[in-house]
């Protein structure tokens, strides 16, 4: 897509969200969603603030600074240049005059922080000429988190991986266990870090094994000094996500859970289930909508999945979102599946990818999360990814 084309979907965005225009604005990378846009590279220099105004009709416009009047050098529009700040508010008010509603990466409320890179004081500024500031959330990530054939591609490599890595390691505890052998949290971590490694990938931060009343922490990290060891009857869970060692490849992330031992407590099969059924009844919600071509808002996924967990009494076990967009970081900038962490309004979008990972975390005992992915297709249909875990596995 040219920039010529790009501006034009944009300016049919910004008519379908009825505003003026959209203002993109950055200070020393505080806004990486506007330079994710801009295309701006992490190596150009950039000290001072800039502005890259799209109106809903007619020609973009630039405000620069006198010194680095090439930073937006490879996008159309006029350029208004800058000095002193009594300058740069002048270029602003002329370019806004007349506008009534503007977009910039703002959320009321600080709803969604993922989208708050605008400082209040900028705000402050911007609102000083007599328009009303809203959020460019819901059309920003058709560019900052759309996969194309390529990364879809890479996302499909990174799940197979993940998924047989699970596998392999499963197999690997049941080995040590069957022969005696102790094996620890940490060591199950390193082992998963370099069959990732070995295979031309990477990953944000080292990949999870929990074990009992570990698993109840949702962010629990294994370190060496610890030494956990399993034995016959824990409980374990591990989480792991990668992506390929290529640029702008895009990340899977799986969490699967299994028992080390040959039958399994009714307790921690009540859990699983419920888990399972949680994570099954957002899937199949996200599908039937997607496919009845209707809009579908993260936060109400998370709703839908949460309800579950509550109409059964373990609400308060619930302790995060049911999941996040991926991208090329494991997290990425579009709509995430949530509305308990923050209210997240934005309209999952195609060809985009998120999880969904519901999970239950009882104190002392053990915790069960379950975590695949989700790529919405343009044709409508949804394909799930990393694989689906159906029962709790037993390893002996």
């Amino acid at each position: 897509m040219t920039w010529k084309q790009k501006i034009e979907d944009v300016q049919r965005h910004l008519k379908v969200a009825k505003v003026d225009g959209w203002l993109l604005y950055d200070f020393s990378g505080q806004n990486p969603l506007a330079r994710e846009f801009l295309k701006i590279p992490s190596s150009q220099l950039a000290t001072r603030r800039f502005f890259y105004w799209i109106p809903t009709e007619g020609e973009p416009v630039q405000i620069l600074h006198r010194i680095e009047q090439q930073v937006l050098a490879s996008l159309p529009g006029r350029k208004e240049i800058y000095l002193k700040w009594q300058e740069l508010e002048s270029s602003l008010a002329r370019t806004l005059k007349g506008c009534k509603t503007i977009a910039m990466e703002y959320s009321p409320r600080n709803a969604i922080p993922y989208l708050s890179k605008v400082d209040g004081g900028m705000l402050d500024l911007v609102r000083s000429f007599g328009v009303e500031v809203v959020s460019s959330g819901a059309f920003l990530q058709y560019y900052t988190c759309v996969l194309n054939d390529e990364q879809l591609q890479s996302h499909l490599d990174a799940c197979d991986l993940l998924d047989k890595t699970a596998q392999k390691t499963w197999e690997m505890i049941a080995d040590y266990l069957q022969k005696g052998k102790l094996i620890t949290e940490y060591e199950v971590s390193q082992f998963i870090a370099n069959e990732i490694a070995v295979h031309g990938f990477m990953h944000e931060s080292h990949p999870i094994c929990a074990v009992n009343a570990h698993a109840a922490d949702p962010h629990f990290e294994p370190r060496k000094e610890d030494g956990t060891g399993i034995k016959r009857g824990d409980f374990i869970l591990i989480d792991l996500w990668c992506k390929r060692q290529t640029p702008r490849a895009v990340y899977g992330d799986i969490t699967r859970v299994a028992v080390a031992d040959t039958v399994l407590k009714s307790k921690q099969a009540e859990i699983f289930n419920l888990v399972r059924k949680a994570q099954k009844t957002a899937t199949d919600y996200v599908s039937r909508r997607w496919s009845a071509r209707e809009e579908i808002k993260g936060c109400e996924v998370d709703q839908v999945c949460r309800q579950v967990i509550e109409e059964a009494g373990f609400g308060e076990f619930f302790v995060h979102r049911t999941g996040h967009n991926i991208y090329t970081k494991d997290h990425g900038p579009g709509a995430h599946i949530d509305s308990l962490e923050t209210q997240d309004f934005r309209p999952l979008i195609p060809r985009s990818c998120f999880s969904i990972e519901p999970g239950i975390y009882l104190p002392g005992e053990f915790g069960i999360r379950l975590e695949h992915d989700v790529y919405l297709n343009p044709d409508h249909t949804v394909l799930i990814t990393g694989g689906v875990q159906e029962s709790l596995l037993t390893l002996l």
